[in-house]
């Protein structure tokens, strides 16, 4: 009986050991996960991505805990200009070839630009329609306060193609830098009239209004991702390209209005023999 006390202590003693020992095991493996370093993927990406890309960025950190994503939107022209000159990107997603084509002749992209999206205008007006605005060729209207984008930017481009292909000639009373900044300046009463991308009009919901028109099919913008040569992030750049190419980036992109990428060259092609 005198021996029974101490083998049963010595058990508990045992099992309290093997206790402590596994949440001290646990511990330290949750606080090995915690101290992960922080990363941050960078994406510079056209205007008229915004919505789209904000919440694909959303779908990335949650599959990629620990990882942030910040964006970098502007005008397509711009930001070329920005990755040519040094800036530090992981990612360039551009809303036409051309501004593509400026980053991949520097030899700055890992390979070659897919693309991942095609796009066409449409003409936004105030809610309401204040100036009865039905055409292309309403917007030459004298008087009219006609907002574009510089010929430099995609959408400026897109809609100096447009002009040629029908013979109208606009006079618009700005110019702008960005397709988001058109629709702000007709969102906000500063022009009757503006031409932006189709997807803009669908983004801005019930606070403007959108005429599409025919003419748009001469015009059709494609737009093209790469990640980048040097990204400081080159795993998680690729990676979020195959989101973006991917079932499920290509459900929100047709979701705000884009087209598909299966269907870029045969638009382009339309767009070219047009």
């Amino acid at each position: 009986m005198r021996t029974a006390l101490p083998r049963r202590t010595a058990a508990v003693a045992a099992a309290l050991a093997l206790a402590l020992a596994g949440c001290s095991s646990s511990t330290g493996s949750g606080s090995a996960a915690s101290s992960a370093p922080p990363r941050t993927l960078t994406v510079f990406a056209a205007a008229s991505m915004t919505s789209t890309f904000k919440e694909l960025g959303k779908t990335f950190e949650q599959q990629n805990p620990g990882v942030s994503v910040t964006f970098n939107f502007a005008g397509s022209q711009a930001l070329a200009q920005q990755i040519t000159n040094g800036a530090q990107a992981d990612v360039f997603a551009s809303a036409n070839q051309t501004n593509m084509k400026t980053v991949t002749d520097a030899n700055l992209a890992s390979g070659p630009a897919k693309v991942y999206a095609t796009n066409v205008l449409e003409i936004v007006v105030p809610k309401g329609n204040p100036a009865g605005i039905a055409s292309f060729q309403d917007l030459a209207k004298p008087d009219l306060k006609l907002v574009i984008c510089a010929a430099s930017v995609p959408c400026g481009a897109a809609t100096q193609n447009v002009e040629k292909a029908t013979g109208v000639t606009l006079k618009p009373v700005s110019e702008e830098q960005a397709v988001t900044d058109v629709l702000t300046k007709v969102r906000s009463g500063q022009a009757d009239a503006g031409l932006v991308y189709k997807t803009d009009v669908i983004s801005a919901g019930d606070q403007v209004q959108g005429v599409p028109f025919p003419e748009s099919s001469k015009a059709v913008n494609t737009n093209y991702i790469v990640a980048l040569k040097d990204a400081p992030q080159g795993e998680l750049a690729g990676e979020f390209v195959d989101l973006v190419l991917g079932d499920a980036g290509q459900q929100v992109l047709k979701k705000a209005g884009f087209g598909q990428p299966a269907t870029a060259s045969a638009a382009a092609s339309a767009s070219k023999s047009s």
